[in-house]
C-alpha cells in the first residue's frame, strides 16, 4: 500500500505516544502507529513482546493510561459512550472461541445482532447463514459447538464477529489453539477477508500467512515497535537485530518450511 493512500482522514487507527502499563510493569512503551481503512496489519514479535496488549487496547480490554487512541475518528477516553459505539464497530476474535455451549452455532451468532443491532430474528438469522456460508459451514447452523472441531469453532467465532458488520476487524492468535491441521481452514477464511479488502489487524505467529496476506508487518519487542515494514522488506531485509534473530528462528522452524512452499 502506497503511503499516498494513508492520509488523516483514512486512519481507521491511530495511536499518538501510548502508555499501558500493569502495575509497574511497562506493557506499551510509546507506541505510534496509523492504520489505514482497507489495510492489512500483521502484528508479531516473541513473546512477552506487547503484541496482544496493544491489539486488546483498540476495543479496551485493556486500557491505555497515556497518549491518544483514536479509533474510527472516535478517541478513546473514559467516557463508556465513546466505548460502546466502538465495540460495535470492531470485531474481535480470540485465541480461544468463546461460544456459548448451551446455544446453537446459529443463537450464538443472531444474539449480538438481535440485542446490539435492533434485527429481527427473521434478518439476524438471514444474515447468520450468509456469514456461515461465507466461512464454508452452512451446514452446522442447529448442532451447537461440542459437536465441531476446533477449526470449525473458530470459524463460526469468526462469522459471529463478521455479523455485527464491522469496520475493523482484530484477530488475536486466532490460530494458537488449534490442531496444526485445522489451522489452514482458518488462514483460508482470513485470507478471503482479506482479499475483499476488510480492515484487519492480526497478532498471529502464522509467518506465511503474513508473507501473504499483510500491506504492513509490524515487529515488537519489550512493549515497543521496533520495526515497520511491507512484507518483501521485513522477510529479506529486516533492519533491526531482534528482528533478525526473530526471522531466523522461524526459517528454522519445520512449518515455516512446509507453509512457505504454499505462498
Amino acid at each position: 500500500m502506497s503511503d499516498a493512500v494513508i492520509q488523516l482522514n483514512d486512519h481507521m487507527v491511530e495511536f499518538r505516544g501510548v502508555h499501558t502499563y500493569y502495575g509497574t510493569y511497562h506493557a506499551l512503551n510509546d507506541i505510534n502507529l496509523q492504520v489505514a481503512r482497507g489495510e492489512r496489519i500483521v502484528i508479531c514479535g516473541p513473546s512477552g513482546s506487547g503484541k496482544s496488549t496493544l491489539i486488546r487496547c483498540i476495543n479496551q480490554l485493556e486500557k491505555h493510561q497515556e497518549g491518544t487512541l483514536i479509533v474510527d475518528g472516535i478517541e478513546l477516553t473514559s467516557d463508556t459512550r465513546n466505548l460502546a459505539a466502538i465495540r460495535r464497530e470492531v470485531g474481535m476474535v480470540f485465541q480461544q472461541f468463546n461460544l456459548f455451549p448451551h446455544m446453537s452455532v446459529l443463537d450464538n451468532l443472531i444474539l449480538a445482532p438481535m440485542w446490539l443491532r435492533k434485527l429481527s430474528k427473521h434478518d439476524a438469522t438471514e444474515l447468520a447463514m450468509h456469514y456461515l456460508g461465507r466461512v464454508k459451514i452452512p451446514e452446522h447452523a442447529h448442532k451447537y459447538p461440542a459437536q465441531l472441531s476446533g477449526g470449525q469453532q473458530q470459524r463460526v467465532a469468526i462469522a459471529r464477529a463478521l455479523c455485527m458488520k464491522p469496520r475493523l476487524m482484530l484477530f488475536d492468535e486466532p490460530t494458537s489453539a488449534l490442531d496444526p491441521e485445522m489451522i489452514k481452514e482458518v488462514l483460508d477464511v482470513m485470507v478471503s477477508l482479506a482479499q475483499d479488502g476488510m480492515t484487519m489487524i492480526c497478532v498471529t505467529h502464522e509467518m506465511a500467512f503474513a508473507r501473504t496476506v499483510a500491506d504492513r508487518i509490524v515487529f515488537m519487542d519489550r512493549g515497543q515497535i521496533a520495526e515497520i515494514a511491507p512484507p518483501e522488506t521485513f522477510f529479506h531485509r529486516p533492519q533491526c537485530a531482534r528482528a533478525q534473530s526473530f526471522l531466523q528462528q522461524v526459517a528454522r522452524s519445520p512449518e515455516w518450511a512446509e507453509s512457505a512452499k504454499a505462498c
